[in-house]
Protein backbone atom coordinates (compact mmCIF):
# COMPACT_ATOMS: atom_id res chain seq x y z
CA UNK A 1 0.00 0.00 0.00
CA UNK A 2 1.04 3.49 -0.07
CA UNK A 3 2.14 3.95 2.98
CA UNK A 4 3.53 1.16 3.84
CA UNK A 5 6.84 1.40 5.91
CA UNK A 6 5.32 4.49 7.65
CA UNK A 7 4.66 4.45 11.43
CA UNK A 8 2.36 6.94 13.40
CA UNK A 9 1.70 7.00 17.14
CA UNK A 10 -1.83 8.31 17.48
CA UNK A 11 -2.55 9.97 20.71
CA UNK A 12 -6.11 10.93 19.16
CA UNK A 13 -9.92 10.20 20.74
CA UNK A 14 -13.75 11.32 19.78
CA UNK A 15 -14.09 11.24 15.86
CA UNK A 16 -11.62 14.25 14.61
CA UNK A 17 -8.81 12.75 14.97
CA UNK A 18 -9.50 9.12 15.11
CA UNK A 19 -11.04 9.86 11.28
CA UNK A 20 -7.49 10.98 10.31
CA UNK A 21 -5.70 8.30 11.85
CA UNK A 22 -7.82 5.70 10.48
CA UNK A 23 -7.39 7.37 6.65
CA UNK A 24 -3.80 6.80 7.42
CA UNK A 25 -4.22 3.22 8.36
CA UNK A 26 -6.12 2.39 5.68
CA UNK A 27 -3.26 3.38 2.85
CA UNK A 28 -1.32 0.97 4.71
CA UNK A 29 0.61 3.01 7.83
CA UNK A 30 1.36 0.89 10.92
CA UNK A 31 -0.80 3.32 12.73
CA UNK A 32 -0.57 2.56 16.64
CA UNK A 33 -3.46 4.10 18.60
CA UNK A 34 -2.76 4.70 22.05
CA UNK A 35 -5.40 4.62 24.85
CA UNK A 36 -5.77 5.71 28.26
CA UNK A 37 -5.51 2.30 30.51
CA UNK A 38 -9.76 2.45 30.62
CA UNK A 39 -9.83 2.20 27.00
CA UNK A 40 -10.18 5.34 24.49
CA UNK A 41 -13.57 7.60 25.27
CA UNK A 42 -15.06 6.35 22.04
CA UNK A 43 -14.89 2.85 23.28
CA UNK A 44 -17.86 4.13 26.05
CA UNK A 45 -20.04 6.02 23.71
CA UNK A 46 -22.39 5.47 21.12
CA UNK A 47 -24.72 7.40 18.82
CA UNK A 48 -28.13 5.92 19.51
CA UNK A 49 -27.05 3.99 22.05
CA UNK A 50 -25.48 1.41 19.18
CA UNK A 51 -23.11 -1.71 20.73
CA UNK A 52 -22.22 -4.73 18.49
CA UNK A 53 -21.39 -7.18 21.13
CA UNK A 54 -20.18 -4.90 24.39
CA UNK A 55 -18.21 -2.91 21.55
CA UNK A 56 -19.04 0.38 20.17
CA UNK A 57 -20.44 1.95 16.85
CA UNK A 58 -18.76 5.00 17.48
CA UNK A 59 -15.27 3.03 18.30
CA UNK A 60 -15.99 1.12 14.57
CA UNK A 61 -16.75 3.95 12.46
CA UNK A 62 -13.54 5.13 12.97
CA UNK A 63 -10.63 2.45 14.37
CA UNK A 64 -9.98 0.24 11.84
CA UNK A 65 -6.56 -0.98 10.89
CA UNK A 66 -4.87 0.01 13.80
CA UNK A 67 -3.14 -1.44 16.68
CA UNK A 68 -4.02 -0.54 20.29
CA UNK A 69 -1.85 -0.19 23.02
CA UNK A 70 -3.02 1.15 26.51
CA UNK A 71 -0.65 3.55 28.14
CA UNK A 72 -1.55 5.67 31.70
CA UNK A 73 0.32 8.74 30.45
CA UNK A 74 0.16 10.21 33.43
CA UNK A 75 2.96 7.51 35.57
CA UNK A 76 6.49 8.11 34.71
CA UNK A 77 7.00 4.62 33.33
CA UNK A 78 4.37 5.05 31.03
CA UNK A 79 5.70 8.47 30.02
CA UNK A 80 9.05 6.32 29.04
CA UNK A 81 6.78 3.88 27.16
CA UNK A 82 5.30 6.81 25.23
CA UNK A 83 8.73 8.38 24.58
CA UNK A 84 10.08 5.25 22.80
CA UNK A 85 7.12 4.84 20.53
CA UNK A 86 7.80 8.68 19.40
CA UNK A 87 11.49 7.83 19.29
CA UNK A 88 10.72 5.27 16.37
CA UNK A 89 7.37 7.33 14.88
CA UNK A 90 7.52 8.81 11.76
CA UNK A 91 4.25 11.08 12.48
CA UNK A 92 2.67 12.07 15.89
CA UNK A 93 -0.84 12.73 16.21
CA UNK A 94 -3.02 13.83 18.98
CA UNK A 95 -6.20 15.69 20.04
CA UNK A 96 -6.47 17.10 23.26
CA UNK A 97 -7.87 20.70 24.06
CA UNK A 98 -4.59 23.01 23.46
CA UNK A 99 -2.07 22.92 26.35
CA UNK A 100 -3.16 19.21 27.78
CA UNK A 101 -0.41 17.22 25.61
CA UNK A 102 2.00 19.37 26.82
CA UNK A 103 1.33 19.43 30.25
CA UNK A 104 1.64 15.47 30.25
CA UNK A 105 5.44 15.89 29.08
CA UNK A 106 5.11 16.36 25.08
CA UNK A 107 5.43 19.59 24.16
CA UNK A 108 7.04 20.76 21.23
CA UNK A 109 10.18 20.62 22.14
CA UNK A 110 10.65 17.67 23.99
CA UNK A 111 8.80 15.54 21.12
CA UNK A 112 11.92 17.35 18.49
CA UNK A 113 14.36 16.54 21.24
CA UNK A 114 12.99 12.89 20.93
CA UNK A 115 12.63 13.18 17.35
CA UNK A 116 13.91 15.99 15.44
CA UNK A 117 12.41 14.69 12.00
CA UNK A 118 8.90 13.83 13.94
CA UNK A 119 6.42 15.05 11.87
CA UNK A 120 3.64 16.22 15.20
CA UNK A 121 -0.08 16.85 14.05
CA UNK A 122 -2.90 18.39 16.29
CA UNK A 123 -6.35 18.83 16.14
CA UNK A 124 -8.44 20.66 17.76
CA UNK A 125 -11.53 22.87 17.63
CA UNK A 126 -10.55 26.61 17.54
CA UNK A 127 -6.48 25.85 17.38
CA UNK A 128 -3.77 26.43 19.26
CA UNK A 129 -4.24 30.14 19.57
CA UNK A 130 -6.67 32.99 20.05
CA UNK A 131 -9.64 34.20 22.59
CA UNK A 132 -11.44 30.80 21.62
CA UNK A 133 -8.57 28.23 21.66
CA UNK A 134 -9.36 26.97 24.99
CA UNK A 135 -13.48 26.85 24.72
CA UNK A 136 -15.18 23.35 23.93
CA UNK A 137 -14.83 21.59 20.40
CA UNK A 138 -17.54 19.38 18.88
CA UNK A 139 -19.15 19.25 15.51
CA UNK A 140 -22.52 20.55 16.44
CA UNK A 141 -20.76 23.84 18.02
CA UNK A 142 -18.26 24.26 14.63
CA UNK A 143 -21.58 23.77 12.51
CA UNK A 144 -23.18 26.46 14.61
CA UNK A 145 -20.43 29.12 14.62
CA UNK A 146 -19.43 28.23 10.76
CA UNK A 147 -22.68 29.23 9.88
CA UNK A 148 -23.24 25.98 8.28
CA UNK A 149 -26.39 25.63 10.44
CA UNK A 150 -27.92 29.20 9.38
CA UNK A 151 -27.48 29.04 5.58
CA UNK A 152 -28.50 25.53 5.55
CA UNK A 153 -31.81 26.81 7.58
CA UNK A 154 -33.47 29.82 6.71
CA UNK A 155 -34.40 32.95 8.94
CA UNK A 156 -38.09 32.36 8.73
CA UNK A 157 -37.78 28.62 9.29
CA UNK A 158 -35.08 29.18 11.72
CA UNK A 159 -31.37 27.33 11.51
CA UNK A 160 -30.96 23.74 10.62
CA UNK A 161 -28.26 21.65 11.69
CA UNK A 162 -26.56 18.84 9.27
CA UNK A 163 -27.87 15.19 10.14
CA UNK A 164 -24.44 13.57 10.52
CA UNK A 165 -20.90 15.08 11.95
CA UNK A 166 -19.39 16.62 8.57
CA UNK A 167 -17.82 18.62 10.22
CA UNK A 168 -15.68 16.12 12.60
CA UNK A 169 -15.52 13.82 9.58
CA UNK A 170 -14.12 16.27 7.10
CA UNK A 171 -11.74 17.80 9.52
CA UNK A 172 -10.44 14.23 9.71
CA UNK A 173 -9.72 14.51 6.05
CA UNK A 174 -7.90 17.73 6.01
CA UNK A 175 -5.23 16.39 9.16
CA UNK A 176 -4.94 13.64 7.35
CA UNK A 177 -4.23 15.35 3.67
CA UNK A 178 -2.01 18.19 6.16
CA UNK A 179 0.11 14.81 7.14
CA UNK A 180 0.84 13.65 3.82
CA UNK A 181 2.05 16.90 2.70
CA UNK A 182 4.22 16.69 5.21
CA UNK A 183 5.78 13.46 4.84
CA UNK A 184 6.49 14.35 1.45
CA UNK A 185 8.24 17.33 2.61
CA UNK A 186 10.18 15.36 4.62
CA UNK A 187 11.24 12.86 1.91
CA UNK A 188 12.26 15.68 -0.30
CA UNK A 189 13.61 18.35 2.37
CA UNK A 190 14.51 15.70 5.17
CA UNK A 191 12.58 18.11 7.95
CA UNK A 192 9.77 17.56 9.94
CA UNK A 193 6.59 19.96 10.23
CA UNK A 194 4.29 20.64 12.72
CA UNK A 195 0.64 19.97 11.17
CA UNK A 196 -2.62 21.93 12.97
CA UNK A 197 -5.89 21.34 11.61
CA UNK A 198 -9.16 22.36 13.57
CA UNK A 199 -12.39 21.76 13.16
CA UNK A 200 -14.03 25.89 12.93
CA UNK A 201 -10.98 25.55 9.23
CA UNK A 202 -13.22 22.48 8.76
CA UNK A 203 -16.60 24.18 8.74
CA UNK A 204 -15.32 27.08 6.69
CA UNK A 205 -13.74 24.98 4.05
CA UNK A 206 -16.72 23.00 3.92
CA UNK A 207 -19.04 26.57 2.55
CA UNK A 208 -15.77 28.13 -0.17
CA UNK A 209 -18.48 28.46 -2.87
CA UNK A 210 -21.14 30.18 -0.61
CA UNK A 211 -18.85 32.13 1.28
CA UNK A 212 -16.61 33.09 -1.29
CA UNK A 213 -19.86 34.11 -3.54
CA UNK A 214 -21.38 35.72 0.27
CA UNK A 215 -18.61 38.31 0.63
CA UNK A 216 -18.00 39.33 -2.55
CA UNK A 217 -21.20 39.70 -3.59
CA UNK A 218 -21.87 42.21 -0.43
CA UNK A 219 -24.69 39.96 0.55
CA UNK A 220 -26.54 40.30 3.86
CA UNK A 221 -28.15 37.01 6.00
CA UNK A 222 -31.28 37.59 3.91
CA UNK A 223 -30.33 36.43 0.76
CA UNK A 224 -30.68 33.22 2.79
CA UNK A 225 -34.45 33.37 2.93
CA UNK A 226 -35.80 31.00 0.05
CA UNK A 227 -38.63 28.35 -0.26
CA UNK A 228 -37.94 25.74 2.22
CA UNK A 229 -37.65 23.35 -0.78
CA UNK A 230 -34.64 25.17 -2.20
CA UNK A 231 -31.20 23.71 -1.20
CA UNK A 232 -29.02 27.12 -0.93
CA UNK A 233 -29.46 30.72 -1.46
CA UNK A 234 -26.77 30.85 -4.31
CA UNK A 235 -28.02 28.37 -6.84
CA UNK A 236 -30.56 29.34 -9.16
CA UNK A 237 -33.98 27.51 -8.49
CA UNK A 238 -35.06 24.72 -9.14
CA UNK A 239 -31.98 23.24 -7.17
CA UNK A 240 -33.88 21.49 -4.79
CA UNK A 241 -36.20 19.03 -3.44
CA UNK A 242 -39.63 18.90 -4.87
CA UNK A 243 -42.22 16.39 -4.65
CA UNK A 244 -43.79 12.97 -6.20
CA UNK A 245 -47.00 11.83 -5.40
CA UNK A 246 -45.44 9.22 -3.82
CA UNK A 247 -41.88 10.86 -2.45
CA UNK A 248 -39.72 13.05 -3.54
CA UNK A 249 -37.25 13.73 -5.78
CA UNK A 250 -33.84 16.40 -6.33
CA UNK A 251 -33.84 18.20 -8.84
CA UNK A 252 -30.64 19.97 -10.05
CA UNK A 253 -30.41 23.25 -12.41
CA UNK A 254 -31.97 22.46 -15.95
CA UNK A 255 -33.14 24.37 -18.58
CA UNK A 256 -36.35 25.92 -18.49
CA UNK A 257 -38.01 25.09 -21.59
CA UNK A 258 -36.80 21.37 -21.07
CA UNK A 259 -38.61 21.06 -17.18
CA UNK A 260 -41.41 23.00 -18.01
CA UNK A 261 -42.01 20.61 -21.00
CA UNK A 262 -40.86 17.66 -18.62
CA UNK A 263 -43.34 18.03 -16.38
CA UNK A 264 -46.28 19.31 -18.74
CA UNK A 265 -46.98 22.25 -16.56
CA UNK A 266 -48.33 25.49 -19.26
CA UNK A 267 -47.47 27.54 -16.24
CA UNK A 268 -43.97 27.52 -16.57
CA UNK A 269 -43.92 27.31 -20.35
CA UNK A 270 -45.31 31.06 -19.92
CA UNK A 271 -42.57 31.42 -17.60
CA UNK A 272 -39.41 30.28 -19.60
CA UNK A 273 -38.04 33.95 -19.38
CA UNK A 274 -38.12 34.46 -15.80
CA UNK A 275 -34.88 35.26 -13.86
CA UNK A 276 -34.68 31.64 -11.59
CA UNK A 277 -32.10 33.46 -9.56
CA UNK A 278 -33.85 37.02 -8.69
CA UNK A 279 -37.44 34.81 -8.56
CA UNK A 280 -36.32 31.84 -7.58
CA UNK A 281 -39.17 31.43 -5.06
CA UNK A 282 -42.00 31.70 -7.32
CA UNK A 283 -40.53 29.30 -9.27
CA UNK A 284 -39.88 26.70 -7.15
CA UNK A 285 -43.54 27.11 -5.71
CA UNK A 286 -44.79 26.26 -9.85
CA UNK A 287 -42.50 23.70 -10.02
CA UNK A 288 -43.58 21.66 -6.88
CA UNK A 289 -46.90 22.58 -8.08
CA UNK A 290 -46.06 20.87 -11.87
CA UNK A 291 -44.18 17.74 -9.73
CA UNK A 292 -46.89 16.69 -7.41
CA UNK A 293 -49.21 15.31 -10.45
CA UNK A 294 -46.59 12.94 -11.11
CA UNK A 295 -45.33 9.45 -9.01
CA UNK A 296 -41.32 9.34 -8.47
CA UNK A 297 -41.25 6.17 -11.46
CA UNK A 298 -42.66 8.70 -13.62
CA UNK A 299 -40.64 11.49 -13.12
CA UNK A 300 -37.52 9.59 -13.35
CA UNK A 301 -38.54 8.61 -17.15
CA UNK A 302 -39.78 11.93 -17.49
CA UNK A 303 -36.10 13.75 -16.43
CA UNK A 304 -34.12 10.75 -18.14
CA UNK A 305 -35.77 11.36 -21.26
CA UNK A 306 -34.75 14.93 -21.76
CA UNK A 307 -30.99 14.47 -20.28
CA UNK A 308 -31.97 16.55 -16.65
CA UNK A 309 -30.15 15.96 -13.52
CA UNK A 310 -32.58 14.85 -10.96
CA UNK A 311 -31.70 11.86 -7.93
CA UNK A 312 -33.99 10.28 -6.06
CA UNK A 313 -34.29 10.62 -1.95
CA UNK A 314 -32.54 7.62 -0.36
CA UNK A 315 -33.33 6.73 2.80
CA UNK A 316 -30.27 4.67 4.67
CA UNK A 317 -32.76 1.36 4.83
CA UNK A 318 -31.68 2.27 0.22
CA UNK A 319 -28.29 1.89 0.56
CA UNK A 320 -26.62 -1.23 0.99
CA UNK A 321 -28.85 -2.46 -2.14
CA UNK A 322 -27.81 0.28 -4.01
CA UNK A 323 -26.01 -1.19 -7.32
CA UNK A 324 -23.58 1.72 -7.57
CA UNK A 325 -22.59 1.80 -4.11
CA UNK A 326 -22.22 -2.35 -4.52
CA UNK A 327 -19.90 -2.17 -7.27
CA UNK A 328 -18.03 0.96 -5.84
CA UNK A 329 -17.76 -1.41 -2.42
CA UNK A 330 -19.00 1.54 -0.51
CA UNK A 331 -19.50 -0.71 2.15
CA UNK A 332 -18.09 -3.75 3.82
CA UNK A 333 -19.59 -6.75 5.92
CA UNK A 334 -16.81 -7.07 8.88
CA UNK A 335 -17.01 -10.01 12.01
CA UNK A 336 -17.52 -8.36 15.52
CA UNK A 337 -17.33 -11.26 17.96
CA UNK A 338 -19.57 -13.37 15.88
CA UNK A 339 -21.51 -10.63 15.10
CA UNK A 340 -21.84 -9.44 11.21
CA UNK A 341 -22.62 -5.89 10.61
CA UNK A 342 -21.59 -3.25 7.67
CA UNK A 343 -17.99 -0.69 8.31
CA UNK A 344 -18.27 1.93 5.78
CA UNK A 345 -15.01 1.57 3.71
CA UNK A 346 -11.99 3.56 2.71
CA UNK A 347 -13.57 6.37 0.31
CA UNK A 348 -10.75 5.99 -2.34
CA UNK A 349 -9.41 3.36 -4.71
CA UNK A 350 -5.76 2.56 -5.07
CA UNK A 351 -5.24 0.30 -8.49
CA UNK A 352 -7.95 -0.45 -9.16
CA UNK A 353 -8.90 -1.73 -5.14
CA UNK A 354 -10.26 -0.62 -1.85
CA UNK A 355 -7.98 -0.87 1.02
CA UNK A 356 -8.75 -4.03 2.57
CA UNK A 357 -9.74 -4.51 6.19
CA UNK A 358 -6.37 -5.89 8.20
CA UNK A 359 -6.65 -5.08 11.81
CA UNK A 360 -9.75 -4.23 14.07
CA UNK A 361 -8.41 -4.13 17.82
CA UNK A 362 -11.61 -4.62 19.25
CA UNK A 363 -10.32 -5.01 22.88
CA UNK A 364 -8.31 -2.50 25.07
CA UNK A 365 -4.55 -2.92 24.11
CA UNK A 366 -4.86 -5.61 21.87
CA UNK A 367 -1.59 -5.10 20.86
CA UNK A 368 0.15 -3.91 24.26
CA UNK A 369 2.76 -7.21 24.19
CA UNK A 370 3.63 -6.98 20.13
CA UNK A 371 4.25 -2.56 20.50
CA UNK A 372 6.14 -3.22 23.80
CA UNK A 373 8.23 -6.32 22.68
CA UNK A 374 8.96 -4.56 19.07
CA UNK A 375 10.46 -1.78 21.62
CA UNK A 376 12.41 -4.50 23.04
CA UNK A 377 10.85 -4.83 26.22
CA UNK A 378 11.23 -8.20 27.73
CA UNK A 379 8.97 -10.58 28.69
CA UNK A 380 9.05 -10.13 32.39
CA UNK A 381 9.39 -6.52 31.73
CA UNK A 382 5.84 -6.41 30.04
CA UNK A 383 4.29 -8.35 32.85
CA UNK A 384 5.77 -6.20 35.58
CA UNK A 385 3.96 -3.14 33.57
CA UNK A 386 1.20 -4.66 33.21
CA UNK A 387 0.75 -5.51 36.75
CA UNK A 388 1.93 -1.90 37.97
CA UNK A 389 -0.92 -0.83 36.02
CA UNK A 390 1.25 1.76 33.63
CA UNK A 391 -0.17 -0.59 30.41
CA UNK A 392 -3.24 -2.56 30.15
CA UNK A 393 -2.83 -5.81 27.72
CA UNK A 394 -6.22 -7.33 26.46
CA UNK A 395 -7.02 -10.96 28.11
CA UNK A 396 -7.29 -12.58 25.07
CA UNK A 397 -3.58 -11.52 23.74
CA UNK A 398 -2.55 -12.53 27.82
Amino acid sequence: MLLNGTKVVSFCHFLQGPAAAQYLADMGADVIKVEPVCGAHERHWSGADVYVEGVSGFYLSANRNKRSIAIDLKSQSGKDVACKLIAEADVVMENFRPGVFARLGFDDETLKAINPNLIFASASGFGSTGPMALQPGQDILMQARSGLIAATGTPEHGPTPVGAAIVDQHGGALMAMGILGALIRRMRDGVGTRVEASLINSGIDLQGEALVNYFAGGKTKNVLERERNLATWFHAAPYGIYPASDGHVIISLCDAATMADAVDSDELKANIEMDRYKERDTYARMLNTATAKFSVIELASRFDERGIWWAPINYYDDLLADPQLQHAQVFREVEVRGRKIHLVNHPNRYDGQVPDVRILALEIGEHTREILGELEYSADQIDGLVDQKVVAASRAQA
